[in-house]
């Protein structure tokens, strides 16, 4: 091949790297990894249906939630009632729909603010260095060596039990490992020659960190992002079981599986507990399949 034609062919592949068509194929090449993904692809289904069912909740079931109907205490499953009703006449369908807005709303609403805030900060105090970053380093160390029962037991002493305060919990105890991943992805990305370029080039410190170097990092945020959903739900299923979470006026389903205290319920009236329990594990099951297939499709060292 003589010089000319070689010129030709870089003028080629330089123009289609100016095009993006580079970018473009390694994206659809991550995103073909993670549709031959089953498990990933069987989280994205029962994450879209449980989603869905929580969000046109009023489409599914004419009931509501909170209204008490005496006369129709402790219902087994049946037509008129698909998962029957609760000690109080309340049909526990209705109640599982419109509880996962509440659950699904905590857990993932948490995790996103989290992520926003610890990717924020460790991506900037990262990239910085100094006395920034000692100080952000040991104010993450501070506030994730605090339990959630412990903040939670403190916030409802202090100002009230309330939804509000959840998230805040869920925050404060989950930017930390955020803010540790991105900054560590940091580390490691600011001696890229790109990054030097943009730096000879005058580009300023928030430009090259949240333009240009941040979304190198989003990968494993967004693996994260998927786990922390999870933990956050179980959790606030945990709290809300115990009395601690969201108040039990509030249908969640961490305040539905709170009848399941009560022994006899747990004997004789399955359906009170069984069908959200049922709930919780297929939505953290799918939440989790969804990360592991991102972690797959997005770590470099397994890109065929």
């Amino acid at each position: 091949m003589t010089t000319r034609a070689l010129n030709r062919q870089f003028d080629r592949i330089r123009v289609m790297e100016d095009a993006g068509q580079f970018a473009s194929r390694g994206g659809s090449r991550a995103l073909r990894k993670l549709l031959n993904n089953r498990l990933a692809v069987v989280g994205l289904v029962l994450f879209t249906v449980i989603l869905l069912m929580a969000i046109f909740a009023p489409l599914l079931t004419s009931y509501d939630p909170l209204k008490i109907n005496l006369r129709a205490i402790l219902q087994p499953p049946s037509w008129e009632h698909w998962f029957g009703t609760d000690t109080t006449g309340r049909d526990v369908f209705a109640r599982v729909l419109y509880g996962g807005r509440v659950s699904i709303l905590v857990g993932l609403g948490s995790a996103l603010l989290a992520a926003t805030i610890g990717a924020g900060i460790g991506c900037y105090t990262g990239y910085k260095g100094g006395w920034v970053d000692v100080i952000a380093l040991r104010i993450s160390e501070i506030f994730m060596s605090f339990p959630q029962v412990i903040l939670v037991l403190l916030l409802v002493s202090i100002v009230g039990q309330s939804l509000i305060n959840l998230i805040i919990i869920f925050v404060m105890t989950g930017w930390g490992a955020m803010y540790r991943l991105a900054r560590a992805r940091m580390l490691s990305l600011r001696e890229e020659e790109y990054v030097q370029a943009l730096q000879s080039f005058g580009l300023s410190t928030p430009k090259i960190c949240y333009k240009h170097i941040l979304p190198n990092t989003l990968g494993p945020i967004m693996v994260n992002v998927t786990l922390t959903t999870a933990m956050f739900i179980l959790a606030e299923a945990g709290l809300s079981f115990l009395g601690l979470g969201v108040p039990l006026n509030i249908p969640t389903w961490g305040n539905i599986l709170n009848v399941a205290q009560d022994l006899r319920v747990l004997q004789n009236n399955w359906w009170m507990w069984l069908p959200v329990g049922l709930m919780i594990s297929l939505f953290v099951l799918s939440v989790n399949f969804i990360g592991d297939g991102l972690r797959d499709s997005t770590d470099p060292s397994q890109q065929g």
